[in-house]
């Protein structure tokens, strides 16, 4: 993958990177961060950008699965996924719709219906 549309975890480099650390629990989800960046620079429609975040939660819960021993530090890994998800849902918008042609005012009401989404499918609202 390229490094400029690849950044790990996060908005890649400033302030704003520290506020979204590239390990749950001391495990590293750089792998998952990346292959989010890179579907949300090849997406062109919101079903993509949800696709894209469904892709990045199951990522992470595999790479959880297959490297995490002690059933107490995955489920703190799997709720801190999970917190990433509704991150990526909520406030993946300006990232997923940079550089393309989507009108502003159809951004908040696909964003909004894609939160929706993503809180009734961990059961927050009904």
């Amino acid at each position: 993958m390229r490094l400029e549309i690849v950044s790990g975890c996060g908005p890649g480099s400033g302030w704003k990177a520290l506020l979204v650390p590239e390990t749950l629990w001391g495990l590293s989800i750089n792998e998952a961060c990346n292959i989010h960046d890179w579907m949300y620079h090849m997406g062109e429609t919101i079903e993509e950008k949800n696709e894209a975040d469904r892709v990045f939660l199951n990522n992470i819960i595999r790479i959880i699965e297959a490297r995490t021993r002690w059933n107490w530090l995955k489920r703190l890994r799997l709720r801190r996924a999970k917190i990433y998800y509704l991150a990526v849902c909520w406030f993946g918008g300006p990232a997923f719709w940079a550089g393309k042609n989507m009108p502003e005012e159809e951004r908040s009401i696909e964003d909004a219906e894609s939160v929706s989404k993503a809180l009734e499918s961990f059961g927050l609202r009904g």
